[in-house]
């Protein structure tokens, strides 16, 4: 489990500045922080998650994309087979189909869902990022980065409750941000193509009624592990336990 500190001074859901309690070395093992991506168009269906039918006639109809690519396949079979995540439920967040895959402990997935993602396409973020305000942010240092991340619910200075992903570069799993319809955060998230995902300044943005019941209540108590696939490095330099496995040798087929 991890600790339960809350963050002193909580920072905005898109990249402010104040530090949490890091996890203890025990909490995070193997953690890899490892930098342009063909958009995709293909069917979607209904995001999927606890009470998403209920939530249908009150929220926007999101969609998610019906097939799961094979990066994804393999990375959650390495998790499940090698019990990765340990007793705490984990996120896959693959960026190049711009999607986000929720499961609980033991690996049941709980929800899917279309995510906006950092702006500029890389793997890496920028040394000193997470202490620069939004303003001072340049185009390459908008990246979602790739890695294993331990990641929990907390505070951000705005007072709403986000999945900090990766504190140190403030980067946050959180609800949809609508305040600049220039943006068009929601539009984006409900085209049927990949190519305009890209919109945030790191941040993973999905729904909020996916958010509010697929990610929030599930992460709340034991915070969890999030596995960010990179846009250009290859998977087993992301998660180097991948390479010679026979998960990693095994071939995928759909």
């Amino acid at each position: 489990m991890l600790p339960p500190t809350l963050l002193a001074q909580p920072r905005s859901p898109e990249r402010a500045t104040s530090r949490p309690q890091p996890p203890s070395a025990a909490d995070k093992p193997g953690a890899a922080r490892p930098g342009t991506t063909t958009p995709t168009t293909r069917p979607r269906a209904p995001a999927t998650g606890p009470g998403s039918a209920q939530a249908a006639p009150s929220a926007p109809a999101i969609f998610a994309p019906t097939e799961t690519s094979a990066a994804t396949t393999r990375v959650t079979r390495w998790v499940i087979d090698t019990n990765d995540n340990g007793s705490l439920p984990f996120i896959i967040i693959d960026k190049k189909a711009a999607t986000v895959f929720v499961y609980d402990a033991k690996g049941k997935q709980i929800g899917e869902t279309p995510a906006l993602l950092g702006i500029t396409d890389g793997d890496d973020s920028t040394p000193g990022v997470g202490s620069k305000t939004l303003a001072e942010l340049g185009p390459a240092e908008k990246t979602t980065p790739a890695g294993r991340f331990v990641a929990r619910i907390g505070p951000a200075s705005t007072g709403q409750k986000v999945l900090w992903v990766d504190y140190d570069t403030s980067v946050a799993l959180h609800a949809v941000v609508t305040g600049n319809k220039k943006e068009r955060r929601l539009e984006r998230l409900l085209s049927p193509t990949t190519s305009d995902n890209r919109i945030t300044y790191g941040c993973i943005n999905v729904p909020a009624h996916f958010y509010a019941q697929s990610v929030q209540p599930i992460f709340e108590k034991t915070g969890g592990i999030v596995y960010v696939l990179p846009d250009k490095k290859p998977l087993e330099v992301v998660f180097p336990p991948l390479r010679g496995s026979r998960i990693a040798m095994q071939r995928v087929s759909f």
